[in-house]
């Protein structure tokens, strides 16, 4: 009779009865944080009954008053990753996701506060999104990079504060030797791993294919001489086909015509003199034949219809 009365007790613990209506669905992120920040945090007591609900019965709507009572962790969290230069609202909304999988995982059983399990959930979550998209290209990959990752520049604003500098110095000054001890020493990591975190965090992406300039002048971007255009997949398809069409294919075609066209063919377009020119003219070619010049026009262009019949067969 106690647990019964207790549920009761947290059933009516937040209104109104549906949970997610106290958080605006879309709009201003200010209004979302005030909204946030207005729900009642729940007692020890209503944690561990609506964690139990959602445990052994599935409760949807347990879930939902544990998320939400822990929805002001996530902001305050997530304020912390702001000098990444990515939306606040994008770093709460998947700190958000992180507490989502907190409260489906959290085990009530464990004798600890939801509040302190869902922290992991949370950071890990928005450090992953931070790696994501702080870089075009990766910047820490390994346990050691990404612990580098988030607390180098921790580290650096600390010796910054020490050494008296102003805020914009921090950007253009690099880490002494001595800086870079601390820090690995620190961190448990090579003082190799702190240079080369240093050295990429320093560094900015680059557009490989940069767009038209206000003027409609097309902007000159790496992409330009870093594309190989003669070891391109396609070229180097049509490349083949092209040598294959100027050898084989030739003589295949050439073998489908009779021996006076392919005779005409080959004097008219295939042979070369010593002195660059060409082969025989239509005239030298109906004197041979005892034939008018046109005539052998007539002969070259039937003959040349049927070698693009048959070199399209072969291609």
């Amino acid at each position: 009779m106690t647990t019964h009365s207790g549920a009761a007790t947290i059933s009516t613990a937040l209104a109104p009865a549906n949970p997610w209506s106290l958080v605006p669905p879309l709009g201003n992120l200010d209004a979302y944080i005030t909204a946030a920040n207005r729900i009642p945090m729940l007692t020890p007591e209503e944690e561990l009954g609506y964690a139990k609900k959602l445990k052994e019965n599935g409760d949807v709507e347990a879930a939902g008053r544990l998320v939400l009572s822990h929805l002001r962790l996530v902001v305050s969290i997530a304020r912390q990753y702001m000098g990444y230069g990515l939306p606040h609202g994008d770093l709460i909304q998947e700190g958000n996701v992180g507490l989502m999988k907190a409260v489906k995982r959290f085990d009530p059983d464990q004798g600890v506060r939801l509040v302190s399990y869902a922290m992991h959930w949370i950071k890990a979550e928005i450090h992953e999104y931070i790696l994501k998209n702080w870089r075009m290209v990766k910047v820490a990959t390994t346990k050691s990079q990404r612990k580098l990752f988030f607390n180098l520049r921790s580290m650096k604003q600390g010796f910054k504060a020490e050494a008296g500098m102003e805020d914009g110095a921090m950007h253009r000054e690099t880490l002494s030797e001595s800086e870079i001890d601390a820090m690995a020493a620190h961190l448990n990591v090579k003082r190799e791993d702190v240079m080369e975190m240093e050295t990429r965090l320093s560094g900015g992406d680059v557009l490989l294919d940069p767009s038209p300039s206000d003027d409609g002048e097309q902007a000159y971007g790496p992409i330009a001489y870093l594309a190989d255009a003669s070891h391109e997949p396609t070229a180097m398809i049509e490349s083949r086909q092209r040598d294959y069409l100027a050898t084989d294919g030739i003589q295949e075609a050439l073998a489908t015509l009779d021996e006076r066209s392919r005779h005409i063919v080959e004097e008219r377009w295939l042979k070369v003199n010593d002195d660059g020119s060409g082969g025989m003219t239509l005239h030298d070619l109906a004197a041979v034949y005892g034939v008018s010049a046109e005539r052998i026009r007539q002969i070259e262009s039937a003959a040349m219809k049927k070698m693009r019949k048959a070199l399209a067969e072969y291609a």
